[in-house]
């Protein structure tokens, strides 16, 4: 069995956007409050309340006057708050660089909640969304979903500019064979270009966070100028936030494309394993590392490959692509400089780009992992 999950854009009326913000409170109020009891608990004696207790807990709580408006909302998606925050614990505990879980703001303009499908309580017809206690929204289904398709659970969420979407996950039989890997390709990661691949081309990348960066400086400033709790300040805010989501969409386009014309070309994807987020710490390039989207482009790669029964190769981040002659191997360690972008072999003479010739060392790699 394989998931997939596919995104709609919905329009709740007046009352469904009551119920949706009364909903993301009820969520947020008891990922808080659980996530305070199971820090005391821990603090106290080292133990760990799980998700049974607080879930016997919270029915309890439900019966009290104090909290009798949670009897308002979805049900299954307050015990789903819950078992995001136990998930997000054990994370902590098996993996400490996740980060220990924060307590959800009120302030904070994303929101979002999921529910589960129970006995046809959600479900998609005539181009509506039927959501517990919520009732049918209207829903842009912008593409079909097939008959074969088992819906499973949907997450609705609410972006910053105020735009609503629903992210429904179905469950279908997978039958896709893995294919005989016969062409293969090699990317290396560039800061300007997004990518050079191990044939020489890059996908001139239009940086649109750059493109937009004045028009954001000057509303932000504007924003910045505002009192707090005024109408015009929200206002602003909510341009703000579609400016942003604008260049986010730009973003998400571009990297589907591009992932898209790969994927239907190769059968097997070489790159290296990098980690971003130390990158961009460490080489102080914040802003132009985020502003490609490696990691989402990436993560379009993998799973649009693994749909076609294709393969995503990653080398070790520490593999000397840049340093080592595509041609006869030899080792340049003067490559170690960012600034050498072209550079001739001493061994061979063979004249390298740099990108293009770690492209080719990333390929030939991963083609032997690949076949290993």
């Amino acid at each position: 069995m394989a998931n997939k999950a596919y995104k709609f854009r919905i329009y709740p009326n007046d009352e469904q956007i009551v119920l949706f913000a009364k909903t993301f409170g009820c969520v947020r109020l008891v990922y808080n409050h659980w996530l305070d009891r199971k820090i005391k608990q821990y603090e106290q004696d080292k133990t760990a309340v799980g998700y049974t207790a607080c879930a016997k807990e919270m029915a309890e709580m439900k019966k009290s006057e104090e909290y009798a408006f949670l009897k308002e909302v979805d049900s299954v998606s307050l015990q789903q708050s819950l078992r995001h925050l136990d998930t997000a614990f054990q994370n902590f505990f098996k993996q400490p660089k996740t980060g220990f879980p924060r307590f959800k703001s009120k302030k904070h303009n994303r929101n979002s909640y999921s529910t589960v499908c129970i006995n046809g309580n959600i479900a998609i017809s005539e181009g509506y969304l039927k959501l517990p206690k919520i009732g049918q929204v209207r829903l842009k289904q912008h593409r079909t979903v097939p008959s074969e398709y088992k819906l499973k659970s949907v997450t609705v969420s609410q972006t910053p500019s105020g735009k609503y979407y629903a992210s429904v996950l179905f469950e279908y039989e997978s039958n896709n064979e893995e294919k005989e890997l016969h062409s293969f390709l090699g990317l290396d990661y560039s800061m300007h270009e997004l990518y050079k691949d191990s044939n020489g081309n890059e996908p001139q990348y239009p940086r649109y966070y750059r493109q937009s960066e004045m028009k954001l400086k000057k509303e932000q400033r504007k924003l910045s100028l505002m009192q707090k709790g005024s109408k015009n300040r929200d206002k602003q805010r909510i341009k703000v936030a579609k400016l942003h989501e604008r260049v986010s969409n730009q973003r998400k386009d571009f990297l589907h494309k591009q992932s898209r014309q790969i994927t239907n070309a190769y059968d097997c994807v070489c790159i290296e394993d990098l980690d971003m987020k130390a990158m961009s710490q460490a080489l102080n390039f914040g802003k132009s590392v985020s502003d490609n989207g490696w990691g989402m482009f990436v993560a379009f790669l993998k799973y649009k490959l693994e749909a076609q029964g294709k393969k995503l190769v990653k080398v070790d981040k520490f593999f000397a692509s840049s340093q080592t002659c595509s041609c006869c191997g030899y080792v340049n360690k003067g490559t170690k400089d960012l600034a050498v972008r072209a550079w001739d072999c001493p061994e061979c003479g063979m004249h390298h780009d740099r990108d293009v010739n770690a492209a080719i060392n990333i390929r030939n790699e991963g083609m032997r992992i690949a076949f290993a």
